[in-house]
């Protein structure tokens, strides 16, 4: 399955079921992927939509090969290990990174 068949099942059980995400505050989160190139999360009025490209500002941006991606996805990327060896890297809020990795995880 391609990553972004991945991240498009996850948005789909984030719509479906809202509760963890309807109280966040409207963001983006972009992906910079080594294969596949860049997605952005957009997180709006409890709602998610992907994107492909960069049309709007992210709050924080998380480069990363496809395969990363895809561990993070399924909330098997040690997170911590691969941003201290190059595997992940951060642009904005790390703490937004962390964030979005919660997030993920209630969908799991």
């Amino acid at each position: 399955m391609s990553v972004r068949a991945e991240l498009d099942r996850l948005v789909e059980k984030m719509n479906n079921n809202p509760e963890h995400i309807q109280n966040e505050k409207d963001r983006v989160f972009q992906v910079d992927l080594v294969e596949s190139g860049t997605l952005q999360l957009v997180l709006k009025e409890g709602k998610v939509v992907v994107v492909e490209g960069n049309p709007h500002d992210p709050a924080v941006t998380l480069k990363l090969n496809d395969q990363n991606f895809s561990k993070l996805l399924k909330d098997d990327l040690n997170t911590t290990m691969a941003f201290m060896t190059g595997g992940l890297k951060v642009e904005g809020s790390l703490g937004l990174a962390l964030k979005l990795q919660e997030i993920v995880k209630k969908y799991q």
